[in-house]
């Protein structure tokens, strides 16, 4: 009788969990804003407990785990910091000529950049999304999550003392800081869903038919009050 073995620990998932541990730790020493710090690690700790939970029973594929360890990176070295105080967007502005510290806008950016993969992996695998829609319900999702943290953040400030929820806000005296946010986080998710797109049409030889059939209508029959009248009829 056949024993069902273990699958084997995969060496990249337990990198990237090495390395975000490490860089975390060094980050939690003396940050700038201690207040801010733990706003901002309350979710980080949370995912990233999720994803370890849940590596057993649900194990993503090394082309998530890697930028998913590049955000939450990023986003450890800007919770030390706070994103308006990153000295890598200190030494960035000269350089592209930015006349406040966009770091933020960085990590919004690859927000959307690095996680709509994941995401992807996540719609494919659990709700079996496939062909057009594969590729714009991560991206509509993306857009979703980061008006949501926006919510957040502008919550923050009335929650928590002043200091932090301003320091969290990191608006720098933008009006127009959190729609920049979420710009650039739904262009960065755009950059990664074209090219996956790209991948699959060239890679992929079921993807042209995926695709047809993801939009192929398969009830004519509208829904609304026609359903609710179905319904009642077999009350």
């Amino acid at each position: 009788m056949e024993q069902h073995q273990r699958p084997k620990p995969r060496i990249v998932p337990l990198i990237c969990l090495g390395i975000y541990a490490i860089v975390w730790a060094i980050m939690a020493i003396n940050p700038v804003y201690p207040a801010d710090w733990l706003l901002e690690n309350i979710l980080a700790i949370l995912g990233v407990l999720f994803f370890v939970a849940t590596y057993r029973a649900f194990p993503l594929s090394n082309l998530s785990y890697i930028p998913l360890t590049i955000f939450m990176i990023l986003h450890a070295i800007g919770a030390h910091y706070t994103y308006a105080e990153t000295p890598l967007g200190e030494w960035m502005a000269p350089i592209f000529g930015w006349q406040r510290n966009n770091f933020d806008r960085v990590v919004h950016f690859c927000f959307g950049l690095l996680l709509a993969y994941p995401v992807r992996e996540l719609y494919y695998r659990v709700i079996g999304t496939r062909g057009i829609w594969g590729i714009v319900l991560p991206l509509d999702l993306m857009i979703s999550f980061s008006a949501i943290y926006e919510l957040v953040e502008w919550a923050s400030t009335i929650v928590v003392n002043p200091e932090a929820g301003i320091a969290f806000l990191g608006a720098q005296g933008d009006p127009w800081d959190a729609q920049k946010d979420m710009a650039l986080a739904a262009l960065g998710a755009a950059i990664t869903m074209a090219i996956t797109f790209i991948v699959n049409l060239v890679m992929n030889p079921g993807f042209r038919s995926e695709c047809r059939e993801s939009i192929r209508i398969k009830r004519r029959q509208p829904l609304g009050e026609r359903k609710l009248a179905e319904f009642k009829r077999h009350e």
